[in-house]
C-alpha cells in the first residue's frame, strides 16, 4: 500500500516537468513540431498525465485552468494540494502514492471521477463541495469505521464506488451497510448492487435509516431557511436597508447596556414602540427606492448598449463597403505593369485606406460624445434618487433641521426625539425611585441588581446618562452607515461606468489602428513581393 521514495529519485513538479508532458501528449510529427516552435499555452491544455514521474509534491499548476483530466497517479505524493485553480477538473487520479488525508479539493466542483486507490487514508472527508461526484475508488487505503462512509450519502449522483481492500471491507455486514446507507449506489467494489440485496439491505437497517433521513430532512429545511435568509439579507444590504426591518436597532441598543437593561425593569418605564415603526418605515422606503435605482441603471446601460451597438453596425458596414473594392484593388496591383499607373493606383488605395480610417475615427468621436452626455444624465439621475433617499433617511435620523424639497413633508416622531424622551422618562422615573428607596417604600420585587443602582443620586444619574449616550451612538452609527454606504456604492458606480468607457474607447481606437495597419501592411507586401 505505501510506496517507498527512499530509494528512488525523487522529481520536482516544475515547468520543465509539465512542458515535457505537455509536448508528449500533444500532436505529432509536423503538427507536433509546430506547436513546440510556436509554444504550448498551459491555460489551453484539457488533458495531463504525469504518471510514474516519482513527483513528491504537487505544484506549478495555477496555469492549467482549463484543465479537465489529470492523472497524478504512480507518484511519491504525500499531501493533496496545488490544485484550486483547476476549476474545470472532471477527472482525477491520485491512486497508488502515500497520501494519508482527503484536503485541498474545495474548488473542484466539477469534479465527477475521483481516484484514491493505494493510499493510506484513513478517513473520508473534506469533500463537500464536490456534488457532482459519480465514481470514487479509495480501494486499499485505511478505512476502518462503516459508519465513516454515511459521510458519502450527500452526493445524490454517486453511482460507482469501490472500497475493496481497506479494513472496513472485512466487516460481517459491510455490503448490506454500504447498500442500505447508499441506496442509488449502483455498483460496489466493481460489482452489481442487485434488487435483492438492496432489499435485503433495507429490511436490516430500516429503523437507523428512517431516523438518518428525517434528520436530513430537518437538516436540509434548515439549510434552505438559512439561505432564504442570507439571500433576504443580502437584497436588504444591496437596498441599505438591512437589520431595520423590525426591532433589531431598539434591541441593539439594549443588548451591550446592561445598566439599560436593569433601568428597564423599573415600574413605568416603557419600550419605543414607535422607534421600530419608524425603522420599517425607512426600510420599506429603501426598498422602493433601490428598485426604482435598479430601473434606472438597467434604462441606462440598455441606451448605452444601443448606442455602442449602432456605432458597432455603422462601422461595420463602412468595413463592408471597403472589404468589396479592395480585393479588386489588389489585383489590379499585381497585374498593372505600367509604373505610373501602379503609382496612381497605389495613391488612389492609400486614399482609401486613409479615408476609412477617419471614418471609422469619426464615428467612434462621435459615439464618444453621445455617451459622454448619456453618462452625465445618469450620473444626474442617480444623484437626485441617492439624494432623495438620504433625505428620507435623515428626515427620520435628522442631525440637526432638514429643510425638504417636499413643502408637505412632515415626518413622524423621529428616532432621537424617541430616545430624548425615553432618556427623560427614565430619568424621572430613576429620581422617584431614588426617593422610595431611601424612605423604604419601593415594591419587594424590584430585583436586586436593580436596587443596587440606587446608592446616590450621582449612581443613578451616571447610569441613567451613560445609557441615553450609548442609545444615541448606537443610531448615529446607523445612519452614518446606510450614508456612508449609500454614497460610497453611487461613487464606485460612477467611476466603474466611466473607467468602462474609457477602456472600451482606447480598445476601439487601438482595434481600428491595428486594421488600418494591418491593410498597409498587406499593400507593402504585394508591392514588395512585385
Amino acid at each position: 500500500m505505501i510506496r517507498l521514495y527512499g530509494k528512488v529519485e525523487q522529481s520536482v513538479m516544475d515547468e520543465k516537468i509539465l512542458q515535457e508532458a505537455v509536448e508528449e501528449q500533444g500532436p505529432k510529427e509536423e503538427a507536433g513540431q509546430i506547436s513546440k516552435e510556436e509554444g504550448i499555452s498551459f491555460n489551453a491544455v484539457l488533458q495531463l498525465r504525469l504518471e510514474y514521474k516519482n513527483i513528491l509534491k504537487i505544484e506549478h499548476l495555477w496555469e492549467f485552468t482549463s484543465l479537465t483530466k489529470l492523472q497524478l497517479n504512480n507518484n511519491l505524493i504525500q499531501k493533496i494540494e496545488g490544485l484550486a485553480n483547476l476549476i474545470n477538473i472532471k477527472w482525477l487520479d491520485l491512486s497508488f502514492n502515500n497520501i494519508e488525508k482527503i484536503e485541498g479539493l474545495e474548488t473542484l466542483t466539477k469534479l465527477e471521477d475521483l481516484t484514491f486507490y493505494n493510499n493510506k487514508i484513513s478517513c473520508i472527508e473534506n469533500m463537500d463541495t464536490l456534488n457532482n461526484l459519480t465514481f470514487f475508488a479509495i480501494g486499499n487505503n485505511c478505512l476502518g469505521q462503516l459508519d465513516n462512509v454515511i459521510y458519502l450519502r450527500r452526493f445524490k449522483n454517486l453511482h460507482t464506488l469501490n472500497l475493496a481492500g481497506n479494513p472496513l471491507a472485512q466487516e460481517a455486514n459491510y455490503k448490506l451497510f454500504i447498500a442500505a446507507y447508499l441506496s442509488d449506489l449502483a455498483y460496489l467494489d466493481y460489482r452489481l448492487l442487485n434488487g435483492e440485496t438492496k432489499k435485503q439491505a433495507f429490511a436490516k437497517y430500516q429503523y437507523a435509516i428512517e431516523e438518518i433521513r428525517h434528520n436530513e430532512l430537518q437538516t436540509l429545511k434548515a439549510t434552505e431557511a438559512e439561505q432564504k435568509r442570507q439571500e433576504e439579507l443580502q437584497q436588504h444590504q444591496e437596498a441599505f436597508v438591512e437589520n431595520l426591518n423590525g426591532s433589531q436597532l431598539f434591541d441593539s441598543m439594549f443588548a451591550q447596556d446592561p445598566e439599560a437593561q436593569k433601568l428597564n425593569q423599573l415600574p413605568g418605564v416603557a419600550d419605543l414602540p414607535q422607534l421600530v415603526g419608524l425603522c420599517i418605515q425607512m426600510f420599506e422606503s429603501g426598498f422602493a427606492e433601490q428598485k426604482l435605482r435598479e430601473a434606472e441603471v438597467k434604462a441606462f446601460l440598455e441606451v448605452l448598449q444601443e448606442a455602442v451597438r449602432e456605432k458597432q453596425q455603422r462601422s461595420a458596414q463602412l468595413v463592408s463597403d471597403f472589404e468589396k473594392h479592395r480585393k479588386k484593388r489588389i489585383l489590379d496591383l499585381k497585374q498593372v505593369e505600367d509604373a505610373a499607373k501602379e503609382e496612381a493606383q497605389v495613391n488612389q488605395y492609400m486614399t482609401e485606406i486613409k479615408t476609412l480610417c477617419d471614418s471609422c475615427l469619426l464615428l467612434e468621436l462621435q459615439l464618444v460624445d453621445q455617451l459622454e452626455e448619456i453618462i452625465k444624465d445618469f450620473e444626474r439621475n442617480i444623484t437626485d434618487m441617492v439624494g432623495s433617499f438620504i433625505e428620507t433617511v435623515q428626515g427620520i435620523y435628522p442631525f440637526h433641521t432638514i429643510v425638504h424639497s417636499n413643502p408637505h413633508y412632515a415626518p413622524a416622531p423621529l428616532c432621537r426625539d424617541l430616545e430624548n424622551h425615553l432618556h427623560e422618562e427614565i430619568k424621572d422615573i430613576a429620581m422617584a425611585t431614588l426617593e422610595k428607596v431611601a424612605k423604604n417604600e419601593v415594591e419587594d420585587d424590584l430585583p436586586d441588581d436593580v436596587r443596587a443602582l440606587f446608592v446616590d443620586k450621582e449612581t443613578v444619574m451616571n447610569a441613567v446618562g451613560a445609557s441615553h449616550d450609548s442609545h444615541m451612538l448606537r443610531i448615529d452609527n446607523r445612519e452614518d452607515k446606510l450614508v456612508t454606504r449609500i454614497n460610497a456604492w453611487m461613487m464606485n458606480l460612477i467611476k466603474k461606468i466611466q473607467d468602462e468607457e474609457v477602456w472600451r474607447n482606447r480598445k476601439c481606437i487601438s482595434e481600428i489602428q491595428y486594421f488600418i495597419q494591418h491593410l498597409r501592411n498587406q499593400l507593402e507586401e504585394v508591392l514588395h513581393h512585385e
